[in-house]
């Protein structure tokens, strides 16, 4: 920045105690160096704040570059699996042309229809519905782990799990 020497800092301090005196002339070092110390961390701040938004601006065009070549795969790849679909149904229709039954499955995809396929439901199978009181564990489970429908007492607890002597 600017090039100050030693002898140019003495002529400085001796003019400053000329004009400002031995009683000011701390007060007014202490000052200046402060207005130094946040001219120095402003120009700290300005040149990171500069450095972040060159690096923003690399990391939006490296975005982009990335976003174009994205969009270039995705068009090959599509194009490419739209040629291989249509090779493929080229070979299909050629290799099922002279079997019988062909025709109209051919002519329901040649519409765009899919074939109708029936629906087949279970017989006897009906949906279970939630009742009251039993949750969705059944109780022949709940007897048989012993899960407990209802929370006992401390009193009838004691009661139930006492160890019997017998006298």
């Amino acid at each position: 920045m600017f090039d100050i020497g030693i002898s140019e800092l003495g002529v400085i301090g001796v003019v400053a105690l000329i004009v400002l005196g031995p009683e000011k002339l701390p007060r007014v070092a202490r000052t200046v160096g402060n207005l130094m110390g946040r001219a120095q961390r402003y120009m700290a701040d300005v040149k990171s704040e500069v450095n972040r938004q060159i690096e923003l601006e690399e990391l939006r065009s490296m975005k982009s570059e990335v976003e174009t070549s994205v969009r270039d795969i995705h068009e090959s790849v599509s194009k490419n699996l739209g040629d291989v679909r249509d090779e493929f149904d080229s070979a299909w229709k050629e290799a099922t042309a002279g079997l019988p039954g062909s025709s109209s499955a051919d002519a329901a995809q040649d519409a765009g229809d899919t074939p109708a396929v029936p629906y087949l439901a279970e017989p006897g199978r009906a949906k279970r519905l939630k009742r009251s009181g039993g949750g969705s564990v059944p109780l022949w489970y709940r007897r048989h782990s012993r899960l407990r429908g209802h929370a006992l007492s401390g009193a009838a607890r004691m009661a139930r799990y006492r160890v019997r002597t017998r006298a």
